[in-house]
């Protein structure tokens, strides 16, 4: 049984947030180990592991990076510790921004690090672009699998400027304010 199938949501890289604490709530009850203290032990198993399962699946589904990552590795475009192939041209400009953090790390000038944050986050909003449609409107048996291609990269290319995007947070906790 996959998070989806468990919540009995339709598989989507978007979760109706107040659907997803209801439901939460609901399967949090039903299988709350308390309940099936007397239970036999077979059961008990069961039962601790759907209530994991709850909990794991709630979590990824608050993380829109998360579901994303889920849903990829649920249709087989994504594994664990895979070694993706970032599109050349992305790699260029993300290593134009890293030049200017490595310059930054040495002087961390709070108008510099404005700029890089700035060009990080025009960069990450034209990746987005990209997916947008396919994001909000994906549905299981209907959206082509070769749609998700475009997901991927862009899964990849986001996590790659989240880490630029928390190491200027970290350089601004040290740079001197203006």
């Amino acid at each position: 049984m996959n998070y989806f199938e468990l919540f009995g949501f339709p598989i989507s890289f978007t979760i109706d947030q107040a659907a997803l604490k209801k439901k939460f709530y609901e399967l949090s009850r039903l299988y709350h180990p308390d309940f099936f203290a007397q239970a036999g032990s077979e059961e008990q198993a069961d039962v601790l592991e759907k209530s994991a399962m709850v909990n794991r699946a709630y979590k990824t589904f608050l993380n829109k990076d998360a579901t994303i990552q889920y849903l990829l590795e649920l249709k087989g475009f994504v594994e664990l510790e895979e070694k993706f192939q970032l599109n050349p041209l992305f790699l260029g400009e993300v290593m134009d921004i890293n030049e200017q953090l490595m310059e930054l790390e040495m002087d961390p000038e709070p108008a510099e690090l404005a700029k890089v944050e700035a060009a990080t986050n025009e960069l990450l909003k034209t990746i987005y672009h990209d997916v947008e449609g396919t994001l909000a409107g994906y549905q299981e048996g209907i959206t082509p699998e070769k749609a998700l291609l475009p997901v991927k990269d862009y899964y990849y290319q986001k996590k790659y400027l989240q880490r630029i995007l928390d190491k200027i947070a970290a350089l601004r906790n040290i740079a001197p304010r203006e």
